[in-house]
């Protein structure tokens, strides 16, 4: 098709005038086509300045002659304080809030110490009566506790007047010291005076504070620990447990008219001023009124009239033993917590002192024969011993350590005894005037005291080092001097061969028992760690700062 020609006989160029041929041509963009130098022929195109203006006609800002026409307008100028009040303000405001975060931001408490009855030595006499001479002895000891047995017959008659003058004199000759007064307290039985068993006799309401059994003949066959059957008559057809003698009645101590009556006699004796109570026999508390008969123990050293024939499992250890106990705990506790509830005899069966979540029933149980391993050590494997103690007791609970049971016809010091006890997590129970005890120095009794303050005792980890034959323990908490202890259970001379990443190449000496024989070593003086040599039968007590490991 030939395409028609077009002739608009000057049209276009009678539209526009000359000045506006001229603003066109100013504004035309030139098009330029720029080959490109890849093979496939792509080309560029430049189409110039998009919006019609030169580089040189970009925004350059206003220059300073311009500003300062502003400088001094009000809008201007109040609206720059307002910026620099504001600036300063919130500046201020900022420090502001950090100092209150920095003062009300609770500190890191520091770890409490211990209460006055795990803190130090528990001093224990025989009599019930003190006198000036116990209290020097305490002093001298650096005692925290002084324990004294109440006679069993009193331990329902603490209201009477003479029984509560004996224990106000004893409570008054320490209290200028800082000994705390602690009684043992017999509660599982009564006379046959007693106002309670008189009180079941007249009345068959309360007969249910015993375990009365009305039947023609004997109830069982449980035997009395002192001889024959466990049985009184109390009346015709009427029979009471006795196990502890004649004329002494066992109460039956889940009942609820005992539950209260024992109760008052622990508010009253801390009332008085005694700030612990041990209690005696608690593993023969009867909680429950069945009365099957025992089984034989299978000993051929017994015959079945001995108590050592049966296995006492119906009268010993019974069922519901630590929440029972922990009642009693409650009422202390729930009158001053300062004041504890403890045991006077060996739990020997831990696991049935705890309630039934799982927590101990009382404060500080006695348990474990590692004393008497420990002072006649012949034979004996003391590292296995005191491993199994510590995890049957719980690892976080703090014993007794009962110095009575040590032998006294023995190669081991007595104070090579206590300070071994010294560091162990517990406090050690030492009996004042007997043997077994000996005559610690002042030097000793200081160290002791000043040692058992610190955080590494008081909060620290405790370890068994492999030091064999020698027996070696550590305390240690963070950021504090470690205790090391080492007991020599042999007849000779022992190199300690300590090896551990935390111990230093040398040590401090803190404390010696009074047989060490090993003339270079005294308190205060260092010792190189693989040079660390103990003498027979004795202990040593050194302290370290530990070396930090990657």
């Amino acid at each position: 098709m030939v395409q028609e020609e077009v002739n608009n006989d000057g049209a276009d160029e009678q539209m526009l005038g000359a000045d506006d041929n001229d603003k066109l041509a100013g504004k035309r963009d030139e098009v330029k086509f720029i080959k490109g130098g890849d093979q496939n022929g792509d080309a560029k195109i430049d189409i110039g300045n998009v919006n019609g203006k030169d580089k040189e006609e970009a925004f350059t800002g206003m220059t300073k002659e311009e500003l300062m026409k502003y400088a001094n307008d009000p809008f201007w100028i109040r609206l720059r304080w307002i910026f620099f009040v504001g600036f300063w303000l919130i500046w201020l405001g900022m420090l502001v809030g950090a100092v209150f975060i920095i003062v009300q931001t609770p500190k890191c408490a520091a770890p409490e110490p211990l209460p006055w009855y795990k803190r130090g030595i528990l001093a224990k006499f025989s009599n019930f009566d003190a006198t000036t001479d116990n209290v020097e002895i305490v002093k001298q000891i650096k005692a925290s506790g002084v324990i004294y047995e109440m006679p069993a017959e009193l331990t329902y008659n603490v209201r009477d007047p003479d029984v509560e003058e004996k224990i106000k004199n004893i409570v008054n000759h320490y209290k200028d010291t800082e000994a705390h007064v602690i009684l043992d307290i017999t509660p599982n039985y009564v006379p046959k005076t007693s106002r309670l068993l008189k009180d079941a006799m007249d009345d068959d309401a309360k007969r249910s504070a015993f375990v009365w059994i009305e039947k023609p003949e004997v109830p069982n066959n449980w035997l009395s620990l002192v001889n024959g059957s466990a049985w009184a008559e109390v009346k015709p057809n009427n029979y009471v447990l006795s196990q502890f003698g004649d004329g002494l009645y066992d109460l039956h101590m889940n009942d609820t008219i005992v539950k209260k009556e024992l109760s008052h006699v622990l508010k009253h004796l801390i009332e008085l001023g005694v700030k612990g109570i041990r209690l005696k026999n608690t593993k023969f508390f009867i909680l429950s009124k069945q009365i099957e008969d025992e089984r034989p123990a299978e000993n051929t050293k017994y015959d079945l009239t001995q108590y050592g024939f049966w296995t006492h499992t119906q009268t010993t250890f019974q069922e519901g033993l630590g929440d029972v106990l922990y009642e009693y705990l409650s009422v202390i506790k729930n009158i001053s917590a300062d004041a504890f509830l403890s045991v006077a005899d060996d739990v020997i069966r831990p696991e049935v002192y705890r309630t039934a979540s799982g927590d101990m029933g009382i404060d500080v149980p006695l348990y474990g024969k590692f004393v008497k391993s420990l002072s006649s050590p012949k034979d004996k494997d003391l590292r296995s011993e005191l491993t199994n103690v510590m995890r049957e007791a719980g690892n976080h609970t703090w014993l007794q350590w009962n110095v009575e049971d040590a032998d006294a016809n023995t190669e081991v010091d007595a104070s090579a005894t206590v300070l071994f006890l010294s560091l162990l997590p517990g406090t050690p129970v030492v009996p004042v005037g007997k043997e077994v005890y000996g005559n610690l120095s002042d030097t000793i009794s200081k160290q002791i005291e000043q040692s058992r303050m610190s955080p590494s005792y008081m909060h620290g980890d405790f370890a068994m080092l492999p030091v064999d034959p020698l027996v070696a323990y550590t305390r240690i908490k963070s950021g504090n001097p470690g205790f090391l202890v080492v007991f020599n259970p042999t007849e000779i001379n022992q190199k300690a061969n300590v090896t551990h990443p935390s111990l230093p190449e040398k040590m401090t000496v803190v404390a010696i028992s009074d047989n060490y024989n090993i003339t270079n070593v005294a308190a205060k003086n260092k010792i190189a760690t693989e040079d660390l040599e103990v003498s027979a039968f004795a202990t040593i007590i050194l302290t370290y700062v530990p070396v930090k490991t990657e």
